[in-house]
């Protein structure tokens, strides 16, 4: 092919699949492991060392147990669905509606995707574009404004087109878009940064105030929020969050959104896959309650790294302008991953998984505060923890983290409400067990992971009153280490992928 380089050494670039096929016996040859091996021995051959750093992470991945609340472990169909030459698609637009030709596939593809978005939330609208979550929440905030300030002033002045509207009264409507206000959770007391963090583009757009936590309990107090949300009727009232271990009563926010006449967006990121699973329904299910639910298609949902918008039906036309309005072009191959995904997320096996999740949390909290750990609000409701290491055990965020992954164990700090350490060094951790769900772990190996962060952090201790550096007996090292190999030997990450097929070296 023109302008493609020839491999030199097609036996060395194939060495890890051929290997993989001469050891195997030809009924128990995976096609996911073929695909594994085959598309890093391409990888390998025009790059060695991205092929190295890709193996590497996986035996990285297999080497310690992942605690990490946004992270999860996707199967490999959808990880192969998004590998494909869908890359090169570009598809502006929407099905049907496209401003290049050629997108008959890329229109059945993202089809089925939003369908089964639809059928797996119970939504009016899916919007399966979005690269993120951060997209997602910007798609959301311009499709509020497009409909509720936008189109009236439009229809007020008899216009329906933004470029035939004369200049003066463009910028007059710019300025009107702009400045907007919008109350959403306080990232320290678990919102996100795109809920009108100062140093996020929400907080440029919007006049953006924040609601907090009570100091005490850590709960947030609906009663403040009411008269918060009386008292500066915003234009978007939010709700979701990044770190905060309890569930949302979506129904009473969305009374309070229809008496101040604000829009009512809920960010489902972290427990999408609670949702799915029908873990959170009733007035905890965000979808029948709010005009708007963005999420991201990882953490709980089990899916691609990427974004999704659901909606009600009087939203469908602004969410759907998605391009462009803040997306370019839409990633086809990033939408077939997760059109593979939302199918698995409609399994019956995915309830169950999704049950156990939350359960799992539960009894890592409880087994946290039985080693002497304070865990905020006491205990958990979804799927992640917060500890207060601070308190429990006199070091940063910073330096827990750190001592745990030296340990195997791979987690993030992260400040707790009114926080003195701020957010680099911070006062605690948030650990998340849908990843380690998904390897099958249960309450036994929760027990166990509880007793392995205990016996790490206990002697851990800071070095000359830094709040990065810190002391650890390397007893206590090797310890936790066998521990932890002892847990992942037991519940292996993609089995049917034999890293030792790879040649010496490649996988670190």
């Amino acid at each position: 092919m023109v302008g493609v380089p020839e491999v030199q050494d097609p036996t060395l670039a194939s060495a890890a699949l051929r290997r993989y096929v001469a050891s195997t016996p030809p009924e128990l040859l995976d096609p996911a492991a073929i695909a594994f091996f085959g598309a890093l021995d391409a990888v390998g051959a025009a790059l060695p060392d991205i092929a190295s750093s890709i193996a590497a992470e996986l035996g990285d991945q297999r080497s310690n147990i992942k605690l990490i609340a946004s992270e999860n472990y996707s199967s490999l169909a959808v990880q192969l669905a998004q590998g494909t030459l869908l890359t090169d698609k570009y598809a502006e637009g929407v099905p049907g509606h496209r401003f290049y030709a050629g997108c008959d596939n890329v229109d059945a593809i993202e089809r089925r995707a939003a369908d089964l978005a639809r059928k797996v939330f119970g939504a009016d609208h899916a919007y399966v574009q979005p690269h993120s979550g951060a997209d997602a929440n910007l798609v959301a905030f311009l499709a509020v404004l497009s409909q509720t300030v936008e189109a009236p002033t439009l229809a007020r002045l008899g216009h329906t087109n933004l470029a035939e509207l004369p200049e003066p009264a463009w910028e007059a409507l710019r300025r009107e878009i702009v400045g907007q206000r919008l109350l959403g959770m306080d990232l320290y007391s678990g919102g996100h940064l795109t809920h009108g963090y100062r140093h996020n583009v929400s907080a440029r757009l919007f006049e953006a105030h924040s609601y907090t936590v009570d100091r005490e309990t850590g709960f947030l107090d609906f009663d403040t929020i009411v008269r918060q949300a009386r008292a500066l009727r915003p234009r978007i009232l939010m709700a979701g969050y990044s770190a905060y271990p309890r569930r949302i009563d979506f129904a009473r926010f969305r009374e309070l959104a229809d008496e101040i006449g604000a829009a009512f967006v809920v960010d489902m990121a972290h427990f999408a896959g609670l949702v799915a699973g029908k873990v959170f329904t009733g007035v905890h299910d965000p979808v029948p309650h709010a005009h708007i639910v963005t999420t991201t298609t990882h953490k709980t949902l089990r899916g691609p790294r990427g974004g999704m918008v659901l909606c009600s039906s009087e939203y469908a036309d602004a969410i759907d302008k998605g391009c462009p309005l803040v997306l370019g072009g839409p990633l086809p191959h990033a939408i077939a991953a997760k059109a593979v995904a939302l199918h698995e997320a409609g399994l019956p096996d995915f309830g169950r998984y999704a049950h156990a999740v939350v359960d799992n949390a539960r009894e890592l909290a409880d087994r946290l505060r039985g080693h002497g750990g304070r865990v905020v609000t006491g205990g958990t409701e979804n799927h992640l923890v917060l500890l207060d290491v601070a308190t429990s055990y006199g070091l940063t965020g910073r330096q827990a983290e750190s001592a745990l992954r030296s340990c195997g164990l791979t987690l993030n700090r992260n400040a707790l409400a009114f926080d003195p350490n701020g957010p680099w060094y911070a006062s605690g951790l948030r650990l998340g067990t849908a990843a380690v769900t998904t390897l099958g772990m249960g309450a036994a190996e929760m027990h166990e992971i509880a007793g392995i962060i205990h016996d790490v952090l206990t002697p851990a201790q800071p070095v000359d009153g830094s709040r990065a550096r810190f002391d650890l007996p390397d007893s206590a090292v090797a310890a936790a280490r066998a521990r932890v190999a002892v847990l992942l030997d037991r519940h292996p990450l993609y089995p049917e992928i034999d890293l030792g097929l790879l040649a010496p070296g490649v996988a670190g």
